[in-house]
């Protein structure tokens, strides 16, 4: 499999309004949030991860194991539970998150020292990039 691990620092944001209004997100939140450049560290040992997701409003922990189904408490990104499933798809993640929301869930892969993420919730797709740091 891939190797995410690493600190990778946002370089783009394509779309994150339309995604944010689909989760629910208060105006002024998604506002605030749209102006925020995110940071990601990555650990990975084998299929066992943890991503930290910072920034200066809020940060995000997600643990999980590709292949087992986990509770994930999306605070500060919906402040929705929700049931998740990682899954290797090549050399990319994918995600299927269950839950209030139809069609959500993302997709992170690697090109060069880029890292790709694609959330999609209820028909709206944001697409981030970001460069290792």
């Amino acid at each position: 499999p891939a190797d995410f691990r690493g600190t990778w620092n946002l370089l783009s944001n394509d779309n994150f309004e339309g995604y944010m209004l689909a989760l629910g997100i208060d105006f002024a939140t998604y506002k605030i949030a749209q102006l925020l450049k995110s940071q990601k560290v990555t650990e990975q040992n084998g299929d066992s991860f943890i991503i930290h997701t910072h920034s200066s409003l809020k940060n995000h922990l997600v643990k999980f194991k590709v292949g087992e189904e986990f509770d994930e408490d999306n605070k500060g990104l919906g402040n929705r539970k929700c049931k998740s499933l990682v899954t290797w798809n090549n050399d990319r993640l994918t995600c299927v998150q269950k839950g209030e929301k139809k069609n959500r869930g993302w997709t992170h892969w690697l090109e060069g020292d880029k890292l790709h993420l694609e959330m999609f919730c209820e028909g709206q797709l944001c697409k981030q990039a970001f460069q290792r740091a």
